[in-house]
Protein backbone atom coordinates (compact mmCIF):
# COMPACT_ATOMS: atom_id res chain seq x y z
CA UNK A 1 0.00 0.00 0.00
CA UNK A 2 1.27 3.45 -0.92
CA UNK A 3 0.57 6.24 1.57
CA UNK A 4 0.67 9.98 0.95
CA UNK A 5 2.71 12.34 3.08
CA UNK A 6 -0.26 13.05 5.36
CA UNK A 7 -0.93 9.33 5.94
CA UNK A 8 -4.66 10.14 5.67
CA UNK A 9 -5.92 6.71 4.65
CA UNK A 10 -3.21 4.30 5.73
CA UNK A 11 -4.49 0.82 6.51
CA UNK A 12 -4.17 1.05 10.30
CA UNK A 13 -6.24 4.23 10.26
CA UNK A 14 -9.34 3.02 8.46
CA UNK A 15 -9.44 -0.76 8.17
CA UNK A 16 -10.39 -2.25 11.52
CA UNK A 17 -11.40 -5.64 10.19
CA UNK A 18 -14.50 -5.97 12.36
CA UNK A 19 -17.14 -4.17 10.31
CA UNK A 20 -19.74 -6.32 8.58
CA UNK A 21 -21.35 -5.15 5.36
CA UNK A 22 -24.05 -6.36 3.01
CA UNK A 23 -25.13 -5.16 -0.41
CA UNK A 24 -28.58 -5.75 -1.86
CA UNK A 25 -28.53 -5.05 -5.56
CA UNK A 26 -28.11 -5.91 -9.18
CA UNK A 27 -25.49 -7.36 -11.50
CA UNK A 28 -25.01 -6.65 -15.19
CA UNK A 29 -22.61 -8.59 -17.40
CA UNK A 30 -20.68 -5.83 -19.18
CA UNK A 31 -18.34 -5.91 -22.18
CA UNK A 32 -15.88 -3.03 -21.73
CA UNK A 33 -14.55 -1.76 -25.06
CA UNK A 34 -11.74 0.76 -25.55
CA UNK A 35 -12.46 2.87 -28.66
CA UNK A 36 -10.90 5.91 -30.33
CA UNK A 37 -14.23 7.74 -30.51
CA UNK A 38 -17.72 7.21 -29.19
CA UNK A 39 -20.15 6.06 -31.95
CA UNK A 40 -21.30 8.46 -34.64
CA UNK A 41 -23.87 7.76 -37.39
CA UNK A 42 -22.39 5.91 -40.37
CA UNK A 43 -18.98 5.36 -38.79
CA UNK A 44 -17.43 1.95 -38.10
CA UNK A 45 -15.23 1.93 -35.01
CA UNK A 46 -12.71 -0.68 -33.96
CA UNK A 47 -12.19 -1.68 -30.33
CA UNK A 48 -8.54 -1.62 -29.28
CA UNK A 49 -9.15 -3.47 -26.04
CA UNK A 50 -11.99 -5.48 -24.52
CA UNK A 51 -12.85 -7.00 -21.16
CA UNK A 52 -15.97 -8.87 -20.00
CA UNK A 53 -16.93 -8.98 -16.33
CA UNK A 54 -19.97 -8.88 -14.06
CA UNK A 55 -20.50 -5.27 -13.04
CA UNK A 56 -23.37 -2.89 -12.23
CA UNK A 57 -23.94 -0.81 -9.10
CA UNK A 58 -24.51 -3.68 -6.68
CA UNK A 59 -21.46 -5.57 -7.92
CA UNK A 60 -19.17 -2.51 -7.77
CA UNK A 61 -20.18 -1.57 -4.24
CA UNK A 62 -19.86 -5.14 -2.96
CA UNK A 63 -16.36 -5.50 -4.45
CA UNK A 64 -15.27 -2.11 -3.10
CA UNK A 65 -16.46 -2.93 0.42
CA UNK A 66 -14.69 -6.29 0.14
CA UNK A 67 -11.43 -4.48 -0.52
CA UNK A 68 -11.99 -1.98 2.31
CA UNK A 69 -12.81 -4.50 5.02
CA UNK A 70 -11.13 -7.61 6.34
CA UNK A 71 -14.52 -9.05 7.29
CA UNK A 72 -17.05 -11.03 5.26
CA UNK A 73 -19.16 -9.22 2.68
CA UNK A 74 -22.64 -10.52 1.87
CA UNK A 75 -24.05 -9.71 -1.56
CA UNK A 76 -27.75 -10.41 -2.17
CA UNK A 77 -28.68 -10.30 -5.84
CA UNK A 78 -30.75 -11.85 -8.63
CA UNK A 79 -29.44 -13.54 -11.78
CA UNK A 80 -30.79 -15.39 -14.77
CA UNK A 81 -30.17 -19.11 -14.76
CA UNK A 82 -27.97 -18.83 -17.84
CA UNK A 83 -24.32 -18.70 -18.91
CA UNK A 84 -23.77 -15.09 -17.76
CA UNK A 85 -25.59 -15.65 -14.50
CA UNK A 86 -23.49 -18.70 -13.70
CA UNK A 87 -20.26 -16.89 -14.63
CA UNK A 88 -21.22 -13.92 -12.44
CA UNK A 89 -21.94 -16.20 -9.50
CA UNK A 90 -18.59 -17.97 -9.92
CA UNK A 91 -16.71 -14.66 -10.16
CA UNK A 92 -17.91 -13.32 -6.81
CA UNK A 93 -17.70 -16.69 -5.09
CA UNK A 94 -14.11 -17.18 -6.26
CA UNK A 95 -12.92 -13.79 -5.01
CA UNK A 96 -14.35 -14.47 -1.56
CA UNK A 97 -17.63 -12.54 -1.47
CA UNK A 98 -20.59 -14.39 0.07
CA UNK A 99 -23.07 -14.15 -2.79
CA UNK A 100 -26.74 -15.02 -2.20
CA UNK A 101 -28.63 -15.42 -5.49
CA UNK A 102 -32.32 -15.45 -6.31
CA UNK A 103 -32.25 -17.32 -9.63
CA UNK A 104 -34.70 -16.19 -12.32
CA UNK A 105 -36.00 -17.65 -15.58
CA UNK A 106 -35.30 -14.27 -17.23
CA UNK A 107 -31.95 -13.64 -18.88
CA UNK A 108 -29.14 -12.01 -16.94
CA UNK A 109 -28.91 -8.36 -17.89
CA UNK A 110 -26.03 -7.53 -20.24
CA UNK A 111 -24.50 -4.42 -21.72
CA UNK A 112 -21.61 -2.60 -23.36
CA UNK A 113 -19.46 0.19 -21.97
CA UNK A 114 -17.54 2.11 -24.64
CA UNK A 115 -14.57 4.07 -23.31
CA UNK A 116 -12.96 6.79 -25.42
CA UNK A 117 -9.44 8.23 -25.30
CA UNK A 118 -10.52 10.78 -22.69
CA UNK A 119 -11.67 8.06 -20.30
CA UNK A 120 -15.35 8.90 -20.74
CA UNK A 121 -17.76 5.99 -21.06
CA UNK A 122 -21.09 5.47 -22.79
CA UNK A 123 -23.17 2.52 -21.58
CA UNK A 124 -25.82 0.55 -23.45
CA UNK A 125 -27.86 -1.95 -21.41
CA UNK A 126 -29.70 -5.00 -22.80
CA UNK A 127 -32.62 -6.51 -20.89
CA UNK A 128 -34.42 -5.66 -17.68
CA UNK A 129 -32.70 -5.23 -14.34
CA UNK A 130 -33.09 -8.31 -12.15
CA UNK A 131 -33.63 -7.37 -8.52
CA UNK A 132 -33.93 -9.51 -5.40
CA UNK A 133 -37.21 -9.47 -3.45
CA UNK A 134 -37.99 -10.08 0.19
CA UNK A 135 -40.17 -12.96 -1.05
CA UNK A 136 -37.06 -14.77 -2.33
CA UNK A 137 -35.93 -17.70 -0.20
CA UNK A 138 -32.65 -16.15 0.92
CA UNK A 139 -31.22 -15.78 4.42
CA UNK A 140 -32.45 -12.26 5.06
CA UNK A 141 -31.82 -12.62 8.81
CA UNK A 142 -28.15 -11.99 8.03
CA UNK A 143 -29.06 -8.33 7.46
CA UNK A 144 -29.89 -7.64 11.10
CA UNK A 145 -26.27 -8.37 12.07
CA UNK A 146 -24.70 -5.90 9.63
CA UNK A 147 -22.88 -2.68 10.48
CA UNK A 148 -23.75 -1.21 7.09
CA UNK A 149 -25.98 -2.06 4.13
CA UNK A 150 -26.18 -0.51 0.67
CA UNK A 151 -29.17 -1.12 -1.61
CA UNK A 152 -29.09 -0.57 -5.38
CA UNK A 153 -32.13 -2.70 -6.27
CA UNK A 154 -34.88 -4.41 -4.31
CA UNK A 155 -38.36 -3.81 -2.91
CA UNK A 156 -39.81 -1.76 -0.06
CA UNK A 157 -39.90 -4.80 2.27
CA UNK A 158 -36.15 -5.30 1.79
CA UNK A 159 -35.55 -1.65 2.61
CA UNK A 160 -37.50 -2.13 5.85
CA UNK A 161 -35.52 -5.27 6.70
CA UNK A 162 -32.21 -3.58 5.88
CA UNK A 163 -33.01 -0.78 8.33
CA UNK A 164 -32.09 -3.23 11.11
CA UNK A 165 -28.46 -2.50 10.23
CA UNK A 166 -26.62 0.32 11.96
CA UNK A 167 -26.15 2.27 8.72
CA UNK A 168 -28.36 2.10 5.62
CA UNK A 169 -27.57 3.85 2.34
CA UNK A 170 -29.18 3.67 -1.05
CA UNK A 171 -29.40 5.35 -4.44
CA UNK A 172 -32.30 7.13 -6.17
CA UNK A 173 -32.20 4.38 -8.82
CA UNK A 174 -33.88 2.07 -6.30
CA UNK A 175 -36.91 4.30 -6.88
CA UNK A 176 -38.12 7.25 -4.84
CA UNK A 177 -41.59 5.66 -4.69
CA UNK A 178 -40.16 2.47 -3.18
CA UNK A 179 -38.15 4.46 -0.66
CA UNK A 180 -41.28 6.37 0.34
CA UNK A 181 -43.35 3.18 0.55
CA UNK A 182 -40.84 1.69 2.98
CA UNK A 183 -41.27 4.67 5.34
CA UNK A 184 -37.65 4.11 6.34
CA UNK A 185 -35.16 6.70 7.54
CA UNK A 186 -32.00 6.53 5.42
CA UNK A 187 -28.55 7.45 6.61
CA UNK A 188 -27.60 8.57 3.11
CA UNK A 189 -29.26 8.85 -0.28
CA UNK A 190 -26.39 8.97 -2.79
CA UNK A 191 -26.71 9.66 -6.51
CA UNK A 192 -25.48 11.66 -9.47
CA UNK A 193 -26.49 15.29 -9.93
CA UNK A 194 -25.68 14.89 -13.64
CA UNK A 195 -27.87 11.86 -14.39
CA UNK A 196 -31.52 12.67 -15.25
CA UNK A 197 -32.57 9.18 -14.09
CA UNK A 198 -31.33 10.01 -10.58
CA UNK A 199 -32.97 13.44 -10.34
CA UNK A 200 -35.33 14.13 -7.45
CA UNK A 201 -36.48 17.05 -5.34
CA UNK A 202 -36.29 17.17 -1.58
CA UNK A 203 -40.07 17.59 -1.58
CA UNK A 204 -40.37 14.18 -3.32
CA UNK A 205 -39.16 12.43 -0.15
CA UNK A 206 -41.59 11.63 2.66
CA UNK A 207 -38.69 11.23 5.10
CA UNK A 208 -35.59 13.36 4.72
CA UNK A 209 -32.41 11.24 4.98
CA UNK A 210 -29.61 12.04 7.37
CA UNK A 211 -27.51 12.97 4.33
CA UNK A 212 -28.37 13.64 0.70
CA UNK A 213 -25.24 13.43 -1.45
CA UNK A 214 -25.19 14.34 -5.14
CA UNK A 215 -22.02 13.84 -7.16
CA UNK A 216 -20.91 15.95 -10.13
CA UNK A 217 -17.94 14.08 -11.55
CA UNK A 218 -14.72 16.06 -11.66
CA UNK A 219 -16.49 19.03 -10.04
CA UNK A 220 -16.99 17.06 -6.84
CA UNK A 221 -20.53 17.42 -5.58
CA UNK A 222 -22.74 18.53 -2.72
CA UNK A 223 -23.73 17.02 0.61
CA UNK A 224 -26.80 18.18 2.50
CA UNK A 225 -25.87 18.89 5.23
CA UNK A 226 -22.17 19.44 4.73
CA UNK A 227 -22.02 21.68 1.68
CA UNK A 228 -19.96 21.36 -1.47
CA UNK A 229 -16.98 19.02 -1.65
CA UNK A 230 -14.19 18.80 -4.21
CA UNK A 231 -13.05 15.85 -6.25
CA UNK A 232 -9.50 14.58 -5.74
CA UNK A 233 -7.06 15.96 -8.29
CA UNK A 234 -6.09 13.27 -10.76
CA UNK A 235 -2.44 13.57 -11.78
CA UNK A 236 -2.43 10.27 -13.67
CA UNK A 237 -3.99 9.37 -16.98
CA UNK A 238 -7.79 9.21 -16.91
CA UNK A 239 -8.56 5.76 -18.34
CA UNK A 240 -12.14 4.72 -17.58
CA UNK A 241 -14.84 6.53 -15.58
CA UNK A 242 -17.04 3.42 -15.24
CA UNK A 243 -17.82 2.68 -11.59
CA UNK A 244 -16.48 5.92 -10.09
CA UNK A 245 -19.84 6.85 -8.56
CA UNK A 246 -20.38 3.39 -7.09
CA UNK A 247 -16.87 3.35 -5.62
CA UNK A 248 -17.59 6.76 -4.08
CA UNK A 249 -20.86 5.49 -2.60
CA UNK A 250 -19.14 2.50 -1.00
CA UNK A 251 -16.69 4.88 0.66
CA UNK A 252 -19.55 6.89 2.15
CA UNK A 253 -21.17 3.76 3.61
CA UNK A 254 -17.84 2.63 5.03
CA UNK A 255 -17.12 5.99 6.62
CA UNK A 256 -20.57 6.31 8.20
CA UNK A 257 -20.33 2.75 9.55
CA UNK A 258 -17.03 3.75 11.15
CA UNK A 259 -18.80 6.76 12.74
CA UNK A 260 -16.57 9.17 10.86
CA UNK A 261 -17.64 12.80 10.38
CA UNK A 262 -19.19 13.31 6.95
CA UNK A 263 -16.16 15.28 5.75
CA UNK A 264 -13.87 12.30 6.27
CA UNK A 265 -16.34 9.89 4.66
CA UNK A 266 -16.59 12.19 1.64
CA UNK A 267 -12.80 12.29 1.44
CA UNK A 268 -12.59 8.50 1.30
CA UNK A 269 -15.36 8.43 -1.32
CA UNK A 270 -13.51 10.86 -3.57
CA UNK A 271 -10.25 8.91 -3.18
CA UNK A 272 -11.97 5.69 -4.23
CA UNK A 273 -13.65 7.40 -7.18
CA UNK A 274 -10.31 8.85 -8.30
CA UNK A 275 -8.59 5.47 -8.02
CA UNK A 276 -11.32 3.84 -10.08
CA UNK A 277 -10.86 6.22 -13.00
CA UNK A 278 -7.20 5.23 -13.38
CA UNK A 279 -7.98 1.64 -14.44
CA UNK A 280 -9.66 -0.03 -17.40
CA UNK A 281 -12.79 -1.90 -16.39
CA UNK A 282 -14.82 -1.88 -13.19
CA UNK A 283 -12.40 -3.13 -10.53
CA UNK A 284 -9.24 -1.15 -9.77
CA UNK A 285 -6.46 -2.41 -7.57
CA UNK A 286 -7.89 -1.14 -4.32
CA UNK A 287 -4.82 -2.06 -2.31
CA UNK A 288 -3.45 1.27 -3.51
CA UNK A 289 -5.32 3.90 -1.49
CA UNK A 290 -3.74 7.28 -2.16
CA UNK A 291 -5.25 10.47 -0.75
Amino acid sequence: MVENKNNLFSKNKYIKGNLKFAVIGHIEWINFLKVDLLPKPGIINHAKKSLELPAGGGALIAKTLYELSNNEIHFFTSLGKDYYGEKSFEFFKNIGINIHVAWRSDSTRKGFSLIDNNGERSITIIGKRLAPSYKDDLDWNILCDMDGIFITAGDDHLIKKAREANILCTTPRVGIDLINQSKVYLDALIGSNLDPDEFFLLSDLKKEPRYIIKTEGEKGGISLPGGRFKAINNNNLKIDSYGCGDSFAAGILYGLAESWPIEKALKLGTVLGRNCIEHFGPYPNMKRIIA
